[in-house]
């Protein structure tokens, strides 16, 4: 059972699979680069079922904040260079520095704060390497709802109206509890 921040670190170091992807974003040297949402949020829930099976990702979301150069080419070329290097990966490589354009929101400061405004508090985090090769988290709303496995929208999505229907949606859409039926969802 993961009951806090060190625990979730521990489970990633132990798996090997995690810690090549973490490895194989690193050799992109990014600034502000992380390896957020399901990556983290399902080893979480994987581990709190008791599954002894990795449950299949959709994507790896690979994210780093460059205002430099903010063009999507150069995320697509991000994404090749790690197929080439960890084939059949269904890799998502994504500058924060121009997310804000694509979701209408205020400009991101940072990648912590893409990874702030993420619909849902369980899937706010993020790990990566650091120089050493120690792996980093961090959790802007805290890891405890991904432990607890309790769905809820971050503050962002849960002071506006129309931000909080589309995390409504997203919930509804992607269907979490038929994977993971321990998650709860809290009503507003």
């Amino acid at each position: 059972m993961i009951k806090n921040e060190a625990d979730i670190i521990r489970l990633i170091k132990q798996d090997s699979w995690m810690v090549r992807v973490l490895h194989a974003a690193q050799k992109l040297d990014l600034p502000d680069w992380w390896i957020s949402a399901g990556f983290v949020r399902s080893k979480i829930w994987d581990v709190q079922h008791g599954y002894q099976t990795r449950t299949p990702l959709p994507d790896i979301d690979v994210i780093y904040y460059d205002e430099g150069c903010t063009a999507e080419a150069k995320e697509k070329e991000y994404e090749a260079y790690l197929r080439n290097l960890f084939p059949n990966t269904p890799w998502s490589v994504k500058n924060q520095a121009r997310m804000h354009l694509l979701n209408g929101f205020p400009p991101y400061k940072s990648s912590q704060d893409g990874i702030a405004k993420f619909p849902e508090t369980a899937t706010a985090l993020g790990v990566k390497l650091d120089s050493t090769g120690n792996i980093l988290l961090t959790a802007p709303h805290g890891a405890e709802d991904a432990i607890n496995m309790i769905l809820k929208p971050s503050p962002f999505y849960e002071k506006d109206p129309q931000r909080l229907i589309i995390f409504e949606q997203r919930v509804a859409k992607k269907n979490w509890r038929k994977i993971w039926p321990e998650v709860k969802m809290l009503r507003l």
